[in-house]
């Protein structure tokens, strides 16, 4: 049978998959000789069995029996004993630091018998009835379920009569009345009486630590965090110490070193008379650490030996929490310290200098969400805020404006020099000028992939979206808030893509100086945060193996990548050149007649685009840049359909029809597409509307022509999108090789300029053999990879079902987000190994959204992609997650901060 139960003695700290966290820690704490309560952990194991069957596994309460007996002996006492009780406290414990788990139960064993047995041994009749009503409102709470309210308006009630405002303060009488109290609202709420034998109380409270791992706050923090659902928790069972016997008695928490700002000193909370919870619950107000020297030098002295100890043992920040019970220190818990993203930069450099670690494991210790954290602007924590709504935190940052509620008021006014909020219901690929120009945008529908997220995390914009309780009127252009606020355009607001707020008026912005590093505007010894980050980057630079682009449309956005890090161009969309005014070329080219009339478009758009190829090719000379011709869903480029036929009818209903508006009514009825985005786009537009992609090709050609002869060294490459045979890009293929060849005559300048594809269809990646003797190289479009393997679309699939989806576990994490590996991760790495197979020295990248999330970056590494690409402000994050898919891929364990 397997072993469910273990000693602290018999673990050890890399058994956290087994011993969870907790356990593992307290099991090495004991190991290394500090003064730990002896005590036993119940594995993860057997909550896994408890979950599946619903009962307790074969043999564990034989186990449990077992340890309990030996704990007896250990401390001289029998749990629950009337004359003299062994307690014990209950706690959780998954190898990742849950705050979704179960609280701590403690003082189990106590009874109506034992609390005077108890009180006899202390010395300390008050101290025993305090500790009996303590565990009822623990048990009550987290092992009966019952409503904890109901305790603290008691508790309340009972200081109110003694005329007391803390709940120290109340005497012995007022503390055994309040058990009786107590007893009754368990009985009243769970419809039992407290157990009174102590083992059932135990019992029970293993159970309620293995049902907590399924709770819905549990469920909420691992899908926050990611953390997997077939863990399970440990339980700690632990003989308890009292920090609540008196003033030479306390509990307290303590950091090596500050968790908020990595600095070294003395940092903590101290609580005299009290037990655990109270500080963490803020009952009363705690002292800072370096006040116990004056309460208790000795144990002062022995904690700071501690803390260097375990510091220079776990070779990081830790996390303490101990009790000092009359005059003597016990260590109760250490961890590996959460800490602030400025301190997990600041603390790795720390250890190199100090030569406790070395520079792959500082590398491990800090990531790319913590530093998009720091990159982000952030509102003055200190500022006054009038919260108005809350919404979905969509893309980190402080943002703050006048409110406009269109895209064409959002860039008019940028121009005058007015910072602005684009505010709308939704946003669509039309809104893309305003969202450009705001500083902000604010939604009431949509959530972390809608249209409005996913474009404003590219750009580095701040959103909130989803803020459904802002009733968006973009015709009175106003909102109403909740409570009868209203905002107006022009009416100035904030907000905050960090947390989803919304307030009311102007919050002071501070201006992330990590962000002016990477944009070279202060040197990288400015401050120690940003010396910090600079060394961080540099050694990701130098270990990593996959290069990183960006997806860039514009000259400006590309010489921004590049001070960033970005080593390429590895996404020019070419249709977002085509919105605005250049967006009534296409409407003509749709409604051409003959090939003249089409001829004349493309001649006039090909001085547009070769003008906009040479900003990009001369921002990024020397480095690669790869321009997908145009892939937009045709209808963007086409008015509303139900506009369009509204405005005809009345013009004909008036006598005043207009014979252009006629025309393309008709047209845009022809080329109507129940689904859009399975239509006709990508490849298949530049097939069937002549000329457009051999106008795009020449206009690269053209443009890098004129850059070489500027002296400068463009390195295009020409992708052609949405491929699903081979055929197609065979056709396209053909005609570019010929532009090529024709401007490679008429300039007399050697042009090698590669032609490639998109795979973003299933088709293409399970075709990719006979794609790649196309194709020279490949790009993963991840984004429509996505929606085409999945059936559903990026854009509509979260108001639909994907709340229910994430909420049942079905999904961990969105897959536009992270990676599908199963799925989606699966067609890449296929694809990549096919492709290769046909062409060895073909080359691989990805351009979807999924480029820039950290946890994607390590999985394309191990594909073996040569690079990825993601939006200019994503590029540190992606390169200094490229370095870490390194170092992390023979480590034997992980950082789990």
């Amino acid at each position: 049978m397997p072993t469910y139960v273990y000693d602290f003695s018999e673990g050890n700290k890399g058994m956290k998959d087994l011993l969870g966290g907790k356990g593992a820690n307290l099991a090495e704490m004991t190991n290394l000789g500090l003064p730990v309560p002896p005590g036993f952990t119940i594995s993860t194991e057997a909550c896994r069995a408890y979950l599946e069957t619903g009962d307790e596994p074969d043999g564990l309460r034989d186990e449990i029996s077992e340890h309990l007996t030996a704990l007896e002996k250990e401390r001289g006492k029998q749990l629950g004993q009337p004359a003299d009780p062994l307690l014990v406290s209950v706690r959780s414990g998954a190898k990742f630091s849950m705050p979704g788990m179960m609280e701590t139960v403690l003082n189990v064993g106590l009874n109506d018998e034992s609390v005077h047995g108890l009180a006899t041994q202390a010395n300390d009749e008050r101290f025993a009835w305090d500790s009996y009503r303590r565990l009822l409102q623990m048990f009550g709470k987290t092992v009966l379920d019952i409503d904890g309210e109901a305790f603290e308006s008691a508790l309340e009630e009972a200081k109110s009569r003694a005329g007391v405002a803390n709940d120290v303060d109340l005497d012995a009488d007022a503390l055994r009345e309040l058990v009786e109290t107590f007893k009754q609202l368990v009985e009243q709420h769970s419809g039992r009486d407290f157990p009174q034998d102590p083992r059932e109380q135990l019992d029970l409270a293993v159970r309620a630590v293995f049902e907590s791992w399924n709770a819905p706050r549990a469920i909420l923090y691992r899908r926050q965090e990611r953390i997997p659902t077939d863990l399970g928790t440990a339980v700690n069972i632990v003989a308890m110490v009292f920090g609540n016997l008196g003033p030479d008695s306390g509990t307290g928490v303590a950091f090596t070193r500050d968790p908020a700002s990595g600095a070294q000193g003395i940092y903590g909370d101290y609580l005299q008379n009290a037990q655990g919870e109270d500080v963490v619950a803020g009952i009363r107000n705690t002292v800072p650490l370096a006040d116990l020297e004056g309460i208790d030098k000795q144990s002062y002295d022995q904690l700071l030996e501690i803390m260097e100890i375990l510091e220079n043992h776990y070779l990081d920040l830790c996390d303490i929490e101990f009790t000092i019970e009359r005059g003597k220190l016990w260590m109760l818990q250490t961890r590996v310290g959460k800490r602030t993203a400025a301190a997990a930069f600041r603390i790795a450099t720390q250890l190199i200098d100090q030569g406790l670690i070395d520079e792959d494991e500082a590398l491990r210790r800090v990531d790319g969400a913590q530093l998009a954290q720091l990159m982000f602007p952030r509102f003055d924590s200190d500022a006054e805020k009038k919260r108005i709504a809350t919404g979905m935190n969509a893309s980190p940052g402080a943002a703050v404006g006048r409110a406009v509620f269109d895209s064409y008021t959002a860039i008019k006014w940028s121009r005058s020099g007015e910072k602005v909020i684009l505010c709308r219901r939704e946003t669509n690929p039309d809104d893309l000028g305003g969202m450009i120009a705001a500083q902000g945008i604010l939604t009431s529908r949509g959530g972390k992939t809608s249209h409005a997220a996913v474009v404003a995390r590219g750009m580095g914009k701040t959103c909130v979206c989803g803020a459904d309780k802002l009733d968006i009127d973009t015709k009175q252009r106003q909102f109403t808030a909740p409570g009868g606020i209203t905002v107006d355009e022009g009416d100035v607001i904030s907000i905050d893509g960090t947390n989803g707020e919304v307030y009311l008026g102007e919050v002071p912005v501070v201006d992330s100086p990590v962000v002016r590093y990477f944009e070279r505007e202060i040197e990288p010894d400015a401050d120690e945060l940003v010396a910090a980050v600079h060394r961080m980057m540099t050694l990701a630079d130098d270990r990593r193996i996959m290069r990183v682009r960006a997806n860039s449309d514009t000259p400006e956005d590309s010489a921004r990548a590049r001070r960033m890090g970005a080593e390429g161009v590895g996404l020019c969309r070419t249709e977002h050149m085509f919105l605005g005014e250049r967006r009534k070329y296409i409407e003509r080219l749709i409604l051409a007649d003959s090939d003249e009339e089409r001829e004349d478009v493309l001649a006039t758009l090909l001085p547009l685009q070769r003008d906009d190829f040479v900003g990009i090719l001369e921002a990024m000379d020397g480095l690669p840049v790869t321009v997908r011709l145009l892939d937009p869903p045709l209808h963007e480029f086409l008015p509303d359909i139900t506009e369009l036929s509204v405005r005809v009818a009345v013009a004909e209903a008036t006598g005043d029809a207009h014979e252009g508006d006629l025309r393309l009514l008709q047209a845009v009825h022809k080329l109507h597409e129940q689904n859009p985005m399975l239509g006709l786009r990508g490849v298949r537009l530049g097939l069937v509307v002549p000329g457009l992609f051999t106008m795009q090709v020449r206009a690269i050609a053209e443009a890098a022509a004129t850059r070489i002869e500027a002296g400068g060294n463009p390195v295009p490459e020409v992708m052609i999108p949405l491929v699903g045979a081979v055929q197609e890009l065979e056709l396209i293929r053909d005609e570019t090789v010929k532009v090529l060849a024709s401007v490679r005559e008429r300039t007399g300048v050697e042009l090698k300029i590669p032609i490639g594809t998109m795979i973003e269809l299933p088709r293409a990646a399970l075709t990719a053999g006979r794609i790649a003797e196309a194709a020279e190289f490949f790009s993963f479009g991840t984004n429509d990879l996505t929606q085409t393997t999945w059936g559903f679309s990026r854009d509509d699939v979260e108001g639909a079902f994907f709340s229910a989806y994430l909420e049942r576990g079905i999904f961990g994490v969105s897959p536009f987000e992270s990676i599908d590996v199963e799925g989606v991760g699966e067609l890449v790495r296929y694809a990549t190994r096919a492709g290769r197979a046909a062409r060895p020295d073909l080359k691989i990248g990805v351009c979807g959204e999924h480029g820039g999330d950290p946890e994607s970056v390590h999985f394309f590494a191990e594909v073996g992609l040569d690079y990825v690409s993601c939006s200019p402000f994503r590029v540190p994050a992606a390169r200094l997650e490229a370095g870490r898919a390194v170092v992390l891929k023979d480590a034997n364990t992980s950082f789990d901060g």
